[in-house]
């Protein structure tokens, strides 16, 4: 089974390979300090779900720490100064802030020499019009990225999980995002409290069938975390979720893979939170034994 991987893409856009830089704006979240919920999405770490990411007010301090953890990736033979980065705005949510307080992070991060893109995690309920002009402004000068957060068309499941928006909302900013000639990727989660393989796939077809077509998709299994809403409800009872095998995970994504439109980069098959916090399914924890699993599977008629 073949698809377009991130790694293909970034190749084929800027002729090496890139890697990201986890760091942060210190923004927090709406769904975090009451503005339309408190405690954020059950599933959400303490870290926003940007546990990596780097922290402090110096985005060339940031960018700096992060190049030193992902330094050994990079094959001797690429020189320091020529290897190229992703500016990663990951935790939380990235545009809750004011656009005047964001655009001296965001600049700073963008033309920085060995920067390529900047990729910025968001909710779709934080993209007011000068944030839109902002980020516009900043594609004029490099590849802007906005990943959003949807994990399922299933209202219900949504409020469930205390996502806080509709899926009305997650619609009207994707189609400004796409009109202001931004690059989105989505975040899909698979197995959510009540769902099964199904749910997984009209999420995707719904996705599939948005003109232009998103840029991206990011698909994860759904994990178990210390310090989470998930983690206090899951030792109460376990049923609350049903996790998949390796083995039916593979499966399940053979399934799904098919239904993203072929231009679509899929960035992410796996997820993979810190194993100090990991609860469920603990086979998550092995990366590079998960990513093997799945690309034989999908090798596989």
């Amino acid at each position: 089974m073949t698809y377009r991987t991130l790694n293909s893409y970034l190749k084929e856009t800027f002729g090496t390979k890139v890697y990201k830089l986890s760091l942060s704006t210190g923004c927090t979240c709406p769904n975090r300090d009451g503005k339309c919920g408190i405690g954020g999405c059950i599933f959400c770490s303490q870290g926003g779900s940007g546990d990596f990411a780097q922290s402090g007010s110096n985005i060339d301090a940031q960018i700096q720490k992060a190049k030193a953890l992902v330094s050994k990736k990079f094959p001797p033979s690429i020189k320091e100064e020529d290897r190229r980065y992703i500016a990663y705005f990951q935790s939380f949510t990235n545009t809750y802030a004011p656009a005047q307080k964001l655009r001296p992070i965001f600049t700073a991060a963008i033309k920085h020499p060995q920067v390529v893109a900047l990729s910025i995690a968001t909710r779709p309920d934080c993209l007011q019009e000068p944030i839109i002009s902002l980020l516009k402004e900043l594609n004029q000068t490099k590849p802007v990225w906005i990943e959003l957060g949807l994990q399922t068309i299933r209202e219900d499941t949504a409020r469930f999980i205390n996502r806080g928006y509709d899926l009305a909302v997650f619609q009207k900013a994707y189609d400004t995002l796409k009109k202001a000639g931004l690059k989105v990727i989505v975040h899909v989660i698979v197995c959510l409290p009540g769902e099964d393989i199904e749910d997984a796939k009209n999420t995707i077809r719904y996705l599939a069938k948005q003109k232009p077509a998103p840029d991206g998709i990011k698909i994860q299994l759904l994990h178990v975390l210390k310090g989470t809403k998930l983690y206090e409800l899951y030792k109460k009872d376990s049923s609350i979720v049903k996790l998949p095998s390796l083995e039916e995970y593979c499966s399940m994504l053979k399934e799904l893979i098919p239904l993203i439109p072929p231009q679509t980069v899929i960035h992410r098959l796996t997820g993979d939170g810190a194993k100090k916090d990991l609860v469920a399914p603990l086979w998550t924890a092995n990366k590079k034994q998960v990513l093997n699993a799945i690309k034989k599977a999908l090798s596989q008629n």
